[in-house]
C-alpha cells in the first residue's frame, strides 16, 4: 500500500484519539464537579443540623454521677427565660438518674410574677418527687424581684459577695400622653362596653377609682411574694422593716439578712456541696428553626403593636 493510501487512515486515527481524549476530559470534569457539589451540600447539611441542634447533646453520653446545671438568664417570660423553657430544663435535670444535684444559675432582674410563680411551684414539686436530689440556686450578677422569687424555692442560695439580691416588690408602669395630646390638638375617642374596660388607658386622664384598684391588686401580689419568701427561707430570714420594701442588697449583706446562705459559684457548689465535679448543662436551647420563627414573630408583633399594654412586673 502506498503512503498516500495510508495517510487518510493515520489522520482519522489521530482525530479519533483527540476526540476520545476530549470526551474523557469532559467526563472527568463532570465527575469532579459532581463530587465537589456533593461535598458542598453535605457540608451545608451538617452545619444546618448542628445549628438546629438536631444532633444529640453531650448529656446523652454521661456515664456517671454529675451535677446538672440549668440557666435562668434574663427577664422572666422572655424567650430564653420563660416558665416553659426553665421548667422543661429542670424536669430533664431531675429525671436523669445520674443527676446527683441540680444547680439553678440565676442572672435575672425579674419579670412576670405569674411565670416566676410557675417556676417556683415546679421546683417545689420536683423536690418532693425527687427528695434525694437537692437544688441549689447560684446567683451571678443579679437575682432581683422575680429572680429572687424563683431562688426562694431552692434548698440553699449561693451568691458572690458583689451580687445584687432582693427587690422584693411589685410594680405596674406605663405612660400618660394626655398633656402631649392636648398640645398637639389630638382628641381621644375611646368607646367601651363596661365602665372599666379602658382600665388605666394611657391616653385618658387617670381615674382615681381605677388607680386605687390597681394599688390594691399590687398589694395582693406583693403579699403573695412575701409569703413565698417566708415559706422558702423559713427561720433563716432575719426580717427588717426594709426587707420587703423593694430595696436590694449586696450578696455579702444578703447572707447576713438570711436572704442567701453562703458565698459560692457553680464550680464550688458542684465540687464542695454536691460532690460531683462533672457539670452537665440541661438548659434547653432553641433550634435554628425556632430562632428564625421567633425573630420573624417578634418583628411582626413590633410592627403591629407600637404601644405595649400595661403589665404587672416583679422588678
Amino acid at each position: 500500500m502506498s503512503e498516500q493510501q495510508k495517510e487518510p487512515n493515520w489522520e482519522r486515527q489521530v482525530l479519533e484519539k483527540l476526540a476520545m481524549s476530549a470526551i474523557q476530559e469532559q467526563r472527568r470534569s463532570r465527575h469532579w464537579s459532581i463530587l465537589f457539589k456533593t461535598l458542598g451540600f453535605l457540608y451545608l447539611f451538617i452545619v444546618l443540623f448542628l445549628a438546629a441542634g438536631w444532633f444529640g447533646g453531650d448529656k446523652m453520653s454521661i456515664p456517671k454521677a454529675h451535677t446538672a446545671l440549668v440557666d435562668l438568664q434574663g427577664v422572666i417570660a422572655s424567650k430564653d427565660a420563660s416558665a416553659d423553657a426553665i421548667i422543661a430544663s429542670l424536669q430533664g435535670a431531675f429525671e436523669d438518674k445520674k443527676t446527683k444535684g441540680v444547680i439553678l444559675r440565676i442572672n435575672s432582674p425579674g419579670g412576670s410574677p405569674v411565670q416566676a410563680g410557675q417556676i417556683y411551684d415546679e421546683i417545689r414539686r420536683l423536690r418532693k418527687l425527687y427528695p434525694n436530689t437537692p437544688l441549689y440556686a447560684v446567683v451571678d450578677d443579679i437575682c432581683a424581684s422575680g429572680g429572687y422569687y424563683v431562688a426562694a424555692a431552692a434548698d440553699k442560695i449561693f451568691v458572690d459577695k458583689a451580687s445584687i439580691v432582693g427587690s422584693i416588690g411589685v410594680l405596674m408602669d406605663g405612660f400618660g400622653f394626655t398633656q402631649t395630646m392636648a398640645k398637639l390638638g389630638v382628641e381621644r375617642r375611646l368607646l367601651t362596653a363596661g365602665e372599666n374596660k379602658g382600665f388605666l388607658d394611657p391616653f385618658s386622664p387617670v381615674d382615681p377609682k381605677q388607680q386605687a384598684f390597681a394599688k390594691q391588686m399590687l398589694e395582693e401580689i406583693h403579699s403573695q411574694f412575701i409569703g413565698v419568701v417566708r415559706e422558702g427561707r423559713g427561720k433563716r430570714l432575719k426580717e427588717t422593716p426594709e426587707m420587703f420594701s423593694g430595696l436590694v442588697w449586696s450578696g455579702e449583706k444578703s447572707i447576713q439578712l438570711g436572704l442567701a446562705d453562703a458565698l459560692g459559684s457553680v464550680e464550688s457548689v458542684a465540687r464542695d456541696v454536691i460532690k460531683a465535679e462533672d457539670i452537665v448543662d440541661y438548659t434547653q436551647q432553641e433550634s435554628f428553626a425556632e430562632r428564625l420563627a421567633n425573630r420573624l414573630g417578634t418583628a411582626m408583633a413590633s410592627a403591629l403593636s407600637p404601644f405595649e399594654k400595661t403589665g404587672v412586673t416583679l422588678r
